[in-house]
Formats: structure tokens, sequence, C-alpha cells
């Protein structure tokens, strides 16, 4: 069971983490803070409180690239859900039930895009076709690899 509660902490701190960073973070952090101070062990003040300087380090943390403490943003949330959900295992069901909201597995409509190209007389250079493309990188020569490539 400890494995189970575990990973169910785990997942909870990555959308909350996750969350932190979104326009929707003010609903999820109200959901939060219940499902927190529901338990008794918090005021709903003292969890707003621990919530609100998690999301400002992450933010921080995503704007100076610093991983180590986007780890541990990540890792403060997953021992306190992890705690709660030992401390009380009723809690894994709404727990189960928040990440659902804050988490939905419902697929994602993906961007279609329609392209018409035309290409005419002689072309003396590189010639993509595509509905996107993120980081092309023509004429780019590796330095650090052997080959150069």
């Amino acid at each position: 069971m400890e494995a189970e509660l575990v990973a169910l902490a785990t997942a909870g701190a990555t959308a909350l983490v996750q969350q932190m960073a979104t326009d929707g973070w003010s609903a999820a952090r109200d959901r939060v803070t219940a499902f927190f101070a529901g338990r008794g062990a918090a005021t709903p003040e003292s969890v707003e409180e621990a919530l609100d300087t998690g999301r400002a380090e992450l933010v921080a943390a995503r704007r100076d690239e610093d991983e180590q403490l986007m780890a541990d943003v990540h890792a403060e949330w997953r021992s306190r859900l992890r705690r709660t959900l030992a401390a009380d295992p009723t809690a894994a069901a709404e727990l189960r039930a928040l990440l659902a909201e804050l988490s939905p597995e419902e697929p994602r409509e993906r961007e279609v895009f329609e392209v018409h190209n035309t290409i005419s007389g002689t072309v003396n250079g590189t010639v993509v076709q595509a509905g996107r493309v993120d980081s092309p990188r023509f004429g780019y020569r590796d330095t650090q690899s052997p080959d150069g490539h």
C-alpha cells in the first residue's frame, strides 16, 4: 500500500506543480487548499501561504532555469501529500478526484494546419514545406561532436 501512496503523492505533486505555472492556478489553489485544510492538520491560511511560497519559488526557478529548485518544490509537495495520505487513508479518494480535476485525461485537440506551397523556377537553397517548423538548424555545425555535424 505504501508504494501506491507514494505513486499517488508523486502524481499529485506533479499535477500541482504544473498547475502553479498556469492561468488556472487560482482555482487549483483553492481546491488544494481545501484538500489540505479539510484534513484538520493545517489552516486554510497556512496552506495558502505555503502554496504561494511554492509558486513564487517555481516561477523564480523557471526564470533562472534552476532545475534543482524546481525539483525541490516538487519534492516538498510530494512529501506533504505522502504524509497526508499516510495520516488519513480516506484522503486518497479525494486526491484522486482532485487529480482528475487538475489534469483531465481527455485527449487534447491537435492543431491542424492546411498548407499550400508553390515553388516555381530554379531554387538554389533549402526549401522546407511544413505546417510548423519549431527550430530549424540550417547550416548548423556542432563543434562538440568529432565530425562537426
